[in-house]
């Protein structure tokens, strides 16, 4: 089987075992998936979960994050971790989006990863997910385990990963597929057991790396 119909069958697999595809993360528009996912960056979407109700009701939007001190937003995003680079970079990005995108949201890539802090992984998660546009596919650990795993690339460069990957699943699946390799990689194909006995693609996966 190549990498093609390996991907195809991945994604009919999977979707039955993963009905509800949506971030771990809790937000409610496009500015707070954004800033959620910066957050996210070496810390859990638990952790990031807790922080962001403070952190929104206080700053709702770009206009009021952009005017916010950049120690005020370190003290509310502390436990987070990086939090010095990352509350600096939210404030710079919300001024952008002022001074650039009239206090909204970008909705190109290019835009996006003009913002400080933004690489193209959080690109991805904010248009798929919040802006209804699939211009790529999110590379984030568990993506970058499982598709060298699955054989859909043979690097651990998330940009080579993500260039490798687009090819093989149909547009209208590039936001559901990292959703879905997420969601198998922290239910069975985990980093150090994995549990291919009760893996539903057992049968075709190459199992690279173990």
């Amino acid at each position: 089987m190549d990498a093609a119909a390996r991907a195809r069958e991945i994604v009919k697999r999977l979707r039955p075992l993963y009905p509800v595809l949506t971030p771990a993360l809790d937000y409610h528009s496009a500015y707070e998936l954004l800033v959620a996912t910066v957050l996210a960056a070496q810390c859990t979407d638990a952790r990031v979960n807790t922080v962001t109700p403070e952190f929104f009701r206080r700053w709702p939007d770009p206009a009021a994050l952009a005017q916010a001190q950049v120690g005020d937003v370190e003290d509310v995003v502390h436990s987070t971790g990086f939090f010095r680079q990352k509350a600096k970079n939210l404030v710079a990005a919300a001024k952008l989006m002022v001074s650039r995108h009239d206090g909204a949201v970008p909705d190109t890539m290019e835009a996006l990863t003009a913002l400080p802090g933004v690489a193209r992984k959080t690109a991805n998660i904010v248009l798929s997910n919040a802006l209804g546009k699939n211009e790529g596919i999110a590379v984030d650990t568990h993506v970058r385990r499982l598709s060298f795993r699955l054989g859909l690339t043979s690097s651990d460069n998330p940009i080579i990963i993500e260039k490798d990957m687009m090819p093989l699943f149909a547009r209208k699946d590039w936001g559901a597929i990292n959703h879905l390799l997420v969601l198998h990689g922290r239910a069975v194909c985990k980093a150090r057991s994995p549990r291919c006995d009760a893996c539903a693609l057992s049968d075709i996966c190459p199992r690279r790396g173990l």
